[in-house]
């Protein structure tokens, strides 16, 4: 799957993805930032990681809140548009791996429905290389029967994993992962799938072993 602006932009009519012209909506993005701070713990003094980020706007959302954020992604393209208030702050996962002046160790990696579109090897290899940070908070969206609870997300076709809440556990624990709490709601985050979708989401909070 190639993430470019067919994916960000036209995702919809193009079949590549859910999203349609992406991009920085505040309310809800400093909602969901704000969730995440106060769930997970995050002080001024963290440095955290936005695994997937994107265009950067949970990173942005993170810095107008006062905490240190950074972000990587596979998508050059997503990278590109990142806002001038977080350039500098993000970048591709190439030249995060390849040692530029982007921080290499966080005290909090984000990995935000980022995690389902990665092929199985490749994200053992992810989550033992994330082992730098101390905790991590995981968003992925779970299934059943080869099937996504919420239906929308099966329609997105760069969604690869698609597994229950315990097939999850069980990787992050092979991976140097303890799952400290999972939750399947979260306030602030994917609040319109819990009426009808309940369990649609697991919430992972996990520490380094």
């Amino acid at each position: 799957m190639k993430y470019d602006a067919d994916y960000y932009e036209r995702g919809i009519e193009t079949g590549k993805s859910c999203y349609q012209s992406y991009r920085w909506m505040p309310e809800a993005t400093l909602a969901m930032a704000m969730a995440i701070i106060d769930a997970v713990g995050i002080k001024p003094h963290h440095k955290v990681l936005d695994y997937g980020c994107a265009k950067g706007y949970l990173v942005k959302a993170l810095r107008i809140l006062h905490r240190q954020a950074w972000g990587v992604d596979v998508s050059e393209y997503a990278i590109s548009k990142v806002d001038k208030e977080t350039n500098g702050f993000c970048t591709t996962v190439k030249n995060y791996h390849n040692g530029s002046d982007f921080p290499t160790n966080f005290d909090i990696c984000i990995a935000k429905d980022v995690f389902e579109h990665i092929e199985e090897p490749a994200l053992a290899f992810i989550l033992q290389y994330l082992i730098k940070s101390d905790k991590m908070f995981v968003v992925v969206p779970l299934g059943k029967n080869d099937k996504y609870i919420a239906p929308s997300n099966n329609m997105d076709p760069s969604h690869i994993i698609c597994e229950d809440q315990y097939w999850w556990q069980r990787l992050f624990e092979t991976n140097g992962w303890k799952v400290v709490e999972m939750k399947p709601y979260l306030k602030g985050i994917k609040e319109s799938y819990y009426e009808t979708y309940p369990h649609a989401h697991g919430f992972y909070f996990l520490e380094k072993v």
